[in-house]
């Protein structure tokens, strides 16, 4: 009867009867793609009304790329729950094209990546700036120098990064740019990911210096190395134009920049 009731209301067949089976129609199913769209908003909107409402002083909610999710976020947050025990933190890991979505859905208040990609919505604080390392183990780059020529990694085989953000966008932009050709044995969008299949063996990865810094401190035969000429991207902390961070998340931002310099050296 309800099934009825809705066909009369739309005025369309929705589903006929085949073999004894009810099938959908083609009409059903241009209408069940928007439907999806609707309840998905809906979804959205009932997180977001959860997320207000479970907002607590003190508390500050952070979003970071994985790979600065490994040091960098953890060594930064217990600094900063030394000077402000009271602070609680709700930390998690998202790839570049989840981050709108976050903020926009409340679940984090600030998010931290690298080049994130452009939104009208969105502000932006620069935090600092960083370059793509070759991650390598010995035996496959003998006698390299201090920096790695781009062309060197002609034929070579690779880890790719082609969904692997605007770093990932980055890097095959200038291998295009010189016109170097790589073998792409894996494709990945995690840089630890590809780090470790660099250790094992599986090929040449090009990642965040952050990343192949603690790779290489895993594995005495895991070397990096810079490029010549270097491949620099800069490392941002986002949020919502209409919701500035809070002044606890604002402090906890230029302490990350702090820890950032740090590890640099």
């Amino acid at each position: 009867k309800v099934l009825h009731h809705t066909e009369q209301q739309l005025g369309l067949a929705l589903f006929r009867l085949v073999r004894g089976r009810l099938v959908a129609t083609d009409e059903a199913h241009a209408l069940f793609v928007e439907a999806s769209e609707v309840f998905k908003r809906l979804t959205s909107l009932q997180k977001t009304a959860d997320n207000l409402r479970d907002q607590a002083d003190g508390r500050i909610r952070l979003a970071v790329v994985p790979s600065l999710g490994l040091h960098i976020a953890p060594l930064a947050i217990a600094r900063f729950r030394e000077r402000h025990p009271d602070t609680t933190f709700v930390v998690k890991t998202l790839h570049h094209d989840e981050l709108f979505e976050a903020l926009h859905e409340r679940t984090c208040d600030i998010a931290i990546a690298y080049d994130p990609p452009p939104h009208p919505r969105l502000k932006r604080r620069e935090l600092d700036t960083a370059e793509l390392m070759l991650i390598f183990r010995q035996a496959s780059l003998p006698g390299v120098g201090e920096r790695i020529p781009l062309t060197r990694l002609q034929g070579q085989d690779m880890i790719g990064l082609t969904v692997g953000g605007p770093v990932g966008d980055l890097f095959n932009h200038e291998l295009r740019h010189h016109d170097v050709q790589v073998r792409e044995v894996v494709s990945n969008q995690t840089f630890y990911v590809a780090a470790a299949l660099t250790r094992y063996g599986a090929g040449m990865a090009v990642v965040d210096e952050f990343t192949a810094r603690a790779s290489a401190g895993m594995d005495a035969n895991v070397l990096y190395r810079p490029f010549s000429p270097p491949i620099r991207y800069t490392i941002q902390c986002v949020h919502l134009d209409d919701r500035p961070p809070s002044k606890a998340a604002s402090q906890f931002i230029t302490l990350f920049s702090q820890v950032l310099r740090e590890s640099r050296g």
